[in-house]
């Protein structure tokens, strides 16, 4: 069965908001008594930060963080009034006072950042809640060691301010023997001694796998709520959450010696029987994995042949009966069996970008069970084989 919600849409993105629930209590169990928050940046990594936010929030999670304000001011009204929403970018240059109309907190990530969110609690004589974070190795975002050491010097540094959270992000944390690790473990430490007494925060979805020293009071993963792989090389321990499948429109036979799509980049050397699905780079279904990747019919896998356009791929079908794969059936390009995780490293990527990527043309239905029953002909007749 497909997942395709009409007989119009060429290509589908089914999101499983049940798996991506149950990834978030596998990590908030893991980490004991930490909290869990979740990363809600970019749609929540393509998946619909819209739907996602809220079905965390009905599971208990609480503390929720995106990258830019706009972000945060379409997802606000969409949680619980008690839900935390933090802004990792902080604040730019004069849209302090909208954190405040908003209701959201920043991440202060520069001396800039604090001293214009100070003389804003000053200007609304108020104390104003935020996040500090510093730059443990990572050279991104965060206060260096020139900075941590003037506001140690400064006593009214944080006059006006009540600092709710210090956090450091991670670099190298998908490996776990990487000595940066532990040596940002070693200079997070240090940097809190400089800093207010508060809570603090470092491990992303990798950091939760390395262990306790890492959890501290708070854990953001993002990746592994979405199904991602926390350790490069390691069995993944969560859930897939979504099941991307496109429309074939047409199915010919070709004679051997074929070229195929632009460039004429693969030719077929027997008789061949290729399938053209509706998917291309124009769903982020990236150039790169032309020659390399395959899709799935039931648990038939067939390679994608010649380059990838912009609308469509071509799929050799001829390892399926003849009439298996029809226009109008659909096959996986992720799924059951294969994963965000490997069409990534066939596509020469991450997952990540493999996520953010998946475009908004596609037809997008969240719901709390991916459908996992065949996807094409062939497979509904193996199985009336079977039974019968």
């Amino acid at each position: 069965m497909s997942d395709m919600p009409s007989q119009g849409a060429g290509a589908v993105l089914a999101i499983d908001l049940g798996a991506i629930v149950a990834n978030w209590r596998l990590l908030k169990a893991r980490v004991g008594g930490a909290d869990c928050a979740a990363v809600l940046k970019a749609d929540a990594y393509g998946l619909g930060a819209a739907q996602v936010g809220p079905a965390l929030a009905a599971a208990g999670c609480r503390q929720f963080f995106v990258a830019h304000l706009d972000e945060a001011i379409v997802l606000k009204p969409l949680l619980p009034r008690d839900a935390t929403l933090s802004v990792l970018h902080g604040p730019l240059p004069g849209s302090e006072a909208e954190f405040v109309a908003h209701g959201v907190r920043p991440v202060l990530n520069s001396q800039a950042q604090i001293d214009a969110w100070r003389a804003l609690a000053h200007r609304l004589d108020r104390e104003l809640g935020a996040i500090v974070q510093v730059d443990t190795g990572m050279a991104r975002l965060g206060l260096d060691e020139r900075e941590l050491r003037a506001l140690a010097d400064d006593r009214g540094a944080f006059f006006g301010l009540r600092v709710e959270l210090v956090m450091s992000h991670l670099a190298c944390a998908d490996d776990p023997a990487h000595p940066a690790n532990a040596a940002q473990l070693v200079r997070f430490a240090a940097a809190r001694r400089s800093l207010p007494q508060a809570p603090a925060s470092l491990a992303n979805s990798s950091g939760i796998f390395l262990g306790g020293d890492y959890h501290f009071d708070l854990v953001r993963p993002g990746a592994a709520l979405y199904g991602l792989a926390p350790a490069a090389g390691a069995p993944n321990p969560m859930r897939p959450v979504l099941r991307l499948q496109a429309r074939v429109i047409q199915v010919r036979e070709l004679p051997a010696g074929t070229p195929v799509g632009y460039g004429h980049a693969w030719s077929s050397d027997r008789p061949s029987r290729i399938a053209t699905a509706s998917v291309g780079y124009a769903d982020g279904w990236l150039r790169s994995l032309g020659n390399r990747a395959s899709v799935w019919a039931g648990e038939v896998e067939l390679p994608i042949v010649g380059r990838v356009s912009m609308d469509t791929v071509t799929i050799d079908a001829t390892a399926l009966p003849p009439d298996a794969l029809r226009p109008g059936d659909a096959v996986d390009l992720i799924g059951p069996s294969c994963d965000v995780d490997r069409v990534a490293a066939q596509a020469g990527t991450i997952g990540y970008e493999m996520l953010t990527r998946l475009g908004r043309r596609f037809s997008r239905v969240h719901r709390h069970g991916v459908d996992s029953e065949p996807t094409c002909r062939a497979r509904r007749a193996e199985e009336r084989t079977i039974a019968g």
